[in-house]
């Protein structure tokens, strides 16, 4: 046995003494490296304190490594850089999008047909990362204002901690050419690469109205997923985001009612929306608690949510644009050519849970892909986590949104839905 393994054992028995906290077993995929994370990778429910998810431990934790100090080292690095580029041990990294742009034209950056050559922002920071959710009550604690803005001041440094490097998309519509065979539309695309593309006429008529999407359109994904994966029993999509630079109306969330208002800003910066632990604490918190579930309520045991999670199950992101999408595409990469590359964990903190998502560094043969001009009833997919660690599928995917240098001035930017979804077998 191991030592993180005796030290995971270790915890996991600490917190059945005090709680029923749901510890998630220690997973990593055949052939992948440790993750870049704090205590060795464990979930915070193995640090659980009477009930709060480990939410206390992850709060000392920001802390220490804002006192460590390697975070601001890179910031300060970068800041104090007198121009473009800066040399990284990945490559030449770049401040601005223009000054990138400037390097991949000089450079002949070319793309195949159908692709694009331009620049995406990664982390240059292999550590940790944390941010405090707003709903966190240390922000509204007179007694802890000093922490909070400590903190606060760590949330606007973790914003400048990337840097744009030069990549090339491939049209994923043409996965074929690349991989003999393959087509985007399969369940064997998913498999293989860790994203897909679906079709969908949807009966929806206002993206913006929660209640009707909740209503019509969460169950035609679900159908969607069901007919899509060869072997799958059950499908459940939980939840949702709309995406609109431009929108004029009341872009207010109300989590109370189901309502995730609209999104005026796009993911800038190389990431996936969970890793080993998340993926499975998110799971058992819709199934046990319908914790954060817009979707229909499902009312499962403990024992009943761990034999279903027993089985192999996957969460998947799928993002339809409600009208073709000319500027802020939104941009996927290919299992196989990161599947050797450690993650770097992202924890967000909640007052009762810690959430973790991820972030990677740049390698110049990540493989990228996109949909140029996507489609209304095109609904591109992807894998945000799976169940199965022996190597034989894709584990994730990783994404970001991205500028279109090609696209004219006037473009209108992206408007789209992304919902959120399990699938089990």
């Amino acid at each position: 046995m191991s030592q993180l393994e005796a030290t995971h054992n270790d915890a996991v028995a600490t917190t059945k003494r005090v709680s029923s906290a749901y510890v998630p077993p220690l997973e990593r995929t055949e052939g992948q490296p440790p993750p870049i994370a704090m205590n060795g990778g464990l979930s915070y429910m193995s640090f659980d304190r009477n009930g709060d998810a480990g939410t206390g431990k992850a709060l000392e934790d920001v802390f220490l490594l804002i006192e460590e100090g390697e975070i601001q080292r890179v910031i300060d690095m970068i800041a104090c850089a007198t121009s473009d580029p800066i040399e990284t041990k990945w490559g030449p990294g770049f401040r601005s999008y223009e000054a990138c742009i400037a390097y991949i034209r000089a450079k002949g950056i070319t793309a195949p047909e159908g692709g694009l050559a331009l620049p995406l922002p990664y982390t240059v920071c292999e550590r940790p990362t944390y941010s405090v959710v707003t709903s966190n009550a240390i922000w509204r604690d007179p007694a802890r204002a000093d922490l909070a803005q400590l903190l606060r001041k760590n949330e606007k440094n973790n914003g400048k901690l990337s840097l744009y490097f030069p990549q090339v998309m491939r049209d994923a519509r043409r996965i074929g050419d690349y991989y003999p065979g393959l087509s985007p539309t399969s369940s064997e695309c998913m498999d293989r690469l860790g994203v897909s593309l679906s079709h969908l006429e949807s009966n929806c008529t206002n993206f913006y109205d929660s209640e009707e999407v909740e209503r019509v359109y969460y169950p035609e994904i679900e159908k969607l997923l069901l007919d899509f994966f060869p072997g799958a029993t059950d499908a459940l999509v939980y939840n949702h985001d709309v995406f609109d630079k431009d929108y004029t109306g009341d872009r207010t969330e109300n989590q109370e009612k189901k309502n995730p208002g609209v999104n005026a800003g796009y993911a800038n910066i190389v990431h996936n929306d969970l890793n080993d632990n998340s993926g499975r604490v998110r799971c058992r918190e819709l199934l046990t608690k319908n914790l954060r579930n817009f979707g229909r309520p499902v009312h499962y045991t403990e024992e009943e949510a761990d034999r279903k999670m027993s089985r192999r199950f996957m969460s998947i992101n799928l993002a339809k644009p409600m009208e073709t999408v000319e500027q802020y595409p939104f941009v996927l990469c290919a299992w196989p050519s990161f599947a050797d590359q450690p993650y770097i964990t992202n924890y967000r903190i909640y007052d009762d849970r810690v959430g973790e998502t991820t972030r990677f560094t740049y390698r110049p043969d990540h493989e990228w892909y996109w949909f140029p001009q996507q489609k209304p009833n095109e609904v591109s997919m992807l894998k945000c986590y799976d169940s199965l660690t022996d190597g034989s599928v894709s584990r994730w995917s990783f994404h970001t949104a991205c500028i279109d240098p090609t696209a004219p001035a006037n473009a209108r930017c992206r408007k789209n839905l992304v919902v959120r979804s399990y699938v089990f077998f």
